[in-house]
């Protein structure tokens, strides 16, 4: 798994850390059950502060992605496909929101964004 950070966009590094973890959880890159790195050594291969990755990985470990067993490490969580789901419903959510605010605010139809996205949807180009 490789973890890109980037000093150039406004999100904290934290979350672009657990943003991509998540992302290799859900694409199923990273598979339930499977060792993380320790919070010091991904400190370390990132040169950033343990704090930081402390602070990604508590937020993967509220959402439910991560688990950490005392003594034996973080692991991949185990995953129901319902979580999974869900949570792949709220990432399109968000991106239907800005294509229709991307439409409203130029004058594009809703029918006209319905057809792109029946197209997209079903392979075409």
């Amino acid at each position: 798994m490789d973890i890109i950070i980037s000093n150039n966009v406004s999100k904290p590094i934290y979350e672009q850390i657990s943003s991509q973890i998540r992302q290799a959880i859900m694409s199923g890159e990273l598979l339930p059950g499977e060792l993380l790195p320790s919070m010091r050594a991904l400190a370390k291969s990132l040169h950033i502060s343990v704090i930081t990755a402390q602070h990604a990985y508590e937020d993967l470990q509220r959402d439910g992605f991560i688990e950490t067993v005392s003594g034996k490490g973080t692991f991949v969580a185990s995953q129901n496909k319902d979580f999974i789901r869900e949570e792949n419903l709220r990432l399109a959510e968000g991106h239907l929101m800005q294509a229709a605010d991307i439409g409203q605010s130029n004058g594009i139809s809703m029918e006209k964004l319905m057809e792109l996205l029946r197209l997209f949807y079903e392979g075409e180009e």
